[in-house]
């Protein structure tokens, strides 16, 4: 039987049985499997692929949708990947307008590599902001926050929520009422009973991902990742907004090394809502 052309296989809704064929395709591209985070992807939001009739897939993309179930406020993109076999021959384009015009007047956001960037923009996407991926082990030292931190509880998540909210500009319950699960660390910073930021742990292969990091200010910020990295041995990797200057810059000195920028694009809105001086790092880049 003759092979069908990419411009005929049909586009589908992911599952959790493609958790697997999805990792496969990150490692295809010299991306790490990244299975946890496929899990949550999937789970918290949705995805699309175009199945490889040779086997595996041709191409994913997953969608975290955050405000009201029938008329999102906004939808984040990411884990967008073509195989190497398919690569430059249109199956992303078609995969990306495809998601783009199923999510209709939906507010659209993802972080761009710079490979990438060229498809979106075409696609009518703007960069808006740049995020600077940090990564390596925390060296502790030199002038420390005083600021307390502490592990959360299950009482503290109305608050997370409503802090969340106000901070991200959305509402975000249905992924940020998984990191209990999801992350290895979650923890708080209060002032006299208020909540005034948050922080997750999670693991990513070898390393512990930072995200989200919300913060009142940058000495609650630095007081929150120091408190994880105190309680991992493991290398620690966040994706900073760099208009954080000081927080990227006392992070570099305490052994995080920069070593990737990506673009913030936005599609139907000049700016992501919320509250950017008190948002310092995403959940994950693919979710926002």
């Amino acid at each position: 039987m003759p092979t069908p052309s990419l411009a005929s296989l049909p586009i589908r809704r992911l599952t959790l049985r493609d958790l697997s064929a999805c990792a496969d395709l990150s490692e295809d591209r010299g991306w790490p499997r990244e299975e946890h985070k496929w899990g949550f992807l999937l789970t918290a939001g949705k995805g699309y692929g175009i199945d490889d009739p040779g086997g595996g897939l041709v191409s994913v993309c997953t969608v975290t949708e955050y405000g009201p179930q029938e008329r999102p406020s906004l939808a984040a993109i990411g884990m967008v990947l073509v195989a190497e076999r398919h690569a430059r021959q249109g199956v992303g384009r078609r995969l990306m307008r495809h998601v783009v015009g199923a999510l209709g007047t939906t507010p659209l956001t993802l972080h761009a590599t710079p490979n990438g960037r060229p498809l979106y923009e075409e696609l009518g996407f703007k960069t808006t902001g740049r995020a600077e991926m940090v990564r390596g082990r925390f060296t502790p030292g030199g002038s420390e926050p005083t600021l307390v931190t502490r592990a959360a509880t299950a009482e503290d998540l109305t608050a997370i929520l409503r802090l969340d909210e106000e901070v991200f500009g959305v509402d975000r319950t249905p992924v940020i009422a998984r990191l209990p699960a999801f992350a290895d660390q979650l923890r708080v910073a209060e002032e006299n009973g208020r909540l005034i930021g948050y922080a997750a742990a999670w693991p990513n292969m070898d390393t512990h991902v930072v995200g989200p990091l919300i913060a009142r200010d940058t000495g609650t910020a630095k007081a929150l990742l120091g408190s994880l990295a105190a309680r991992t041995d493991r290398p620690l990797r966040t994706d900073i907004d760099v208009r954080h200057e000081e927080l990227l810059g006392w992070a570099h000195e305490h052994g995080l090394a920069s070593v990737a920028s990506n673009a913030v694009m936005t599609y139907g809105i000049t700016e992501l809502p919320g509250d950017w001086n008190r948002r310092f790092a995403p959940l994950t880049v693919a979710a926002g």
